[in-house]
């Protein structure tokens, strides 16, 4: 999760699929034999250096990538039918010339060099790193990648790869691949939006939807529907198995260590839904948070319902309800108490992110759509102005494959997968009003209260 750091998988052929549209595919390949010599005194301004740890990905063996791909490249590479993709993109087409920086760590091995239908073979029999020449390809203006695939060995590992080294025409004109802080670049780029709210009102209550389409529901995904100032909540993807609702406040103490926070400034606990887990946070400043493991669908929309109301003791109570198509119900996810605190719900957001550093190279999106206030003086205001922001690896060019924008009544945001469309950081969005206010019965809705434990 991040946004203060700030927080699907199908099938191989699904993953196969995600990434063939970028300029690299696979098929048809045209093969020939590299020479394995390079003057490594030689100089070339051009030269690009792109580190395999932050840029690759086993994208046929998911589960290989944490022990593959590591902070110091690719290593203890065993399986000769992993299939390796770096990406990088261009901002112009032409030659490419491709080197690796690699080494056999026990034996001889071969190993098949692919970018678009052209492969070339190497070996790789230096127990050292060496500099070793693949040959010359051409690439296509926008994100490239480099396919990597082992074809013998003759020790237990294939090779160990540091870097991949770039020349050539297309290296002239800038070139965008992540180039430090790897743990964030490899999870990818994460969006937000921040909806305009009615001046000189308070808000008690504040209503969204989200839609994430069939096939977008990629492991690691949080699709977080209503952000507020003092937290945030909303849908992820866990795991293969488990999907949860998570709401989440954060505590007025500034720390990481949720143990550090001093009792005045703990998030309490007011009440919780049936099958709700309750407990506190860490690592993205800290608080209480609460999640429920429920298996929402891609494809059906999620309504997301937020209270925040001061108390008489400079205290907050955020309040959160989750409603669920399936049996046309609101449920209540948790009621946290926030100390140091009085003011109604204030900064409305969204976000999506990647949170699994080995989905990174597959694109999600989801729909943002019907968002709404309602202030204290009973009246509901839709709200249909949104301005779309990005994260520190957006920002800093480290990963360009981030979008987010509207259609028609619906706001969108689409991140990772190295697709070529960007949207300009700051954007700013209207989509087309509704009309039609949320139906909700709020005398209805579960009152929060601590349950005896059965």
């Amino acid at each position: 999760m991040s946004l203060k750091t700030i927080r699907r998988i199908t099938t191989i052929a699904c993953c196969l699929a995600l990434v063939s549209n970028l300029t690299g595919c696979r098929f048809n390949n045209k093969s020939e034999t590299a020479q394995n010599a390079i003057d490594t005194k030689k100089t070339d301004t051009t030269q690009v250096i792109i580190p395999t740890a932050g840029n690759s990905w086993v994208v046929n063996q998911l589960n290989e990538n944490t022990t593959v791909i590591g902070k110091e490249g690719i290593h203890n590479w065993t399986n000769v039918n992993s299939i390796i993709h770096t990406y990088f993109k261009t901002t112009t087409s032409g030659n490419l010339s491709i080197a690796l920086e690699a080494k056999a760590v026990d034996g001889l091995s071969s190993v098949k060099v692919t970018i678009g239908d052209i492969s070339k073979t190497i070996k790789i029999e230096n127990n050292t790193y060496t500099t070793i020449e693949v040959g010359d390809f051409n690439v296509s203006e926008g994100y490239n990648y480099i396919e990597i695939q082992g074809i013998t060995k003759t020790g237990t590992t294939i090779a160990d790869i540091k870097n991949i080294i770039l020349n050539g025409e297309a290296t002239k004109s800038k070139l965008y691949f992540v180039n430090e802080d790897f743990y964030f670049g490899r999870r990818g780029p994460s969006v937000h939006l921040s909806y305009k709210t009615p001046e000189d009102k308070d808000v008690l209550w504040y209503y969204s939807e989200i839609n994430v389409p069939e096939g977008e529901d990629v492991l690691g995904s949080y699709y977080m529907a209503n952000g507020f100032k003092d937290g945030y909540f909303g849908i992820q993807v866990n795991s293969e198995n488990e999907r949860r609702i998570l709401f989440s406040v954060w505590s007025p103490y500034n720390t990481q260590n949720p143990k550090d926070i001093p009792d005045a400034h703990k998030i309490r606990l007011l009440g919780k839904g049936d099958g709700v887990t309750t407990g506190e946070f860490g690592n993205e400043g800290s608080g209480g948070q609460s999640y429920k493991v429920f298996n929402w669908k891609a494809g059906n929309t999620y309504k997301f319902l937020l209270k925040g109301k001061p108390t008489n003791n400079d205290e907050t109570d955020y309040t959160a309800y989750f409603f669920t198509p399936e049996d046309n119900t609101w449920h209540l996810i948790a009621s946290f108490r926030r100390p140091k605190t009085s003011r109604h719900l204030q900064n409305f957001y969204s976000f999506l992110e990647n949170f699994r550093t080995d989905t990174g190279y597959i694109s999600r999106q989801a729909n943002y759509l019907n968002q709404w206030a309602y202030t204290t003086d009973g009246q509901w205001t839709e709200l249909t102005e949104a301005k779309f922001t990005a994260d520190a690896t957006a920002k800093k060019e480290s990963r360009m494959d981030y979008a987010g924008g509207v259609k028609g009544n619906t706001f969108y945001m689409k991140n990772c997968g190295f697709f070529n469309e960007t949207t300009k950081i700051n954007s700013v969005f209207t989509r087309e009003a509704n009309g039609i206010t949320p139906d909700v019965d709020f005398s209805k809705l579960e009152v929060p209260s601590i349950k005896k434990e059965k």
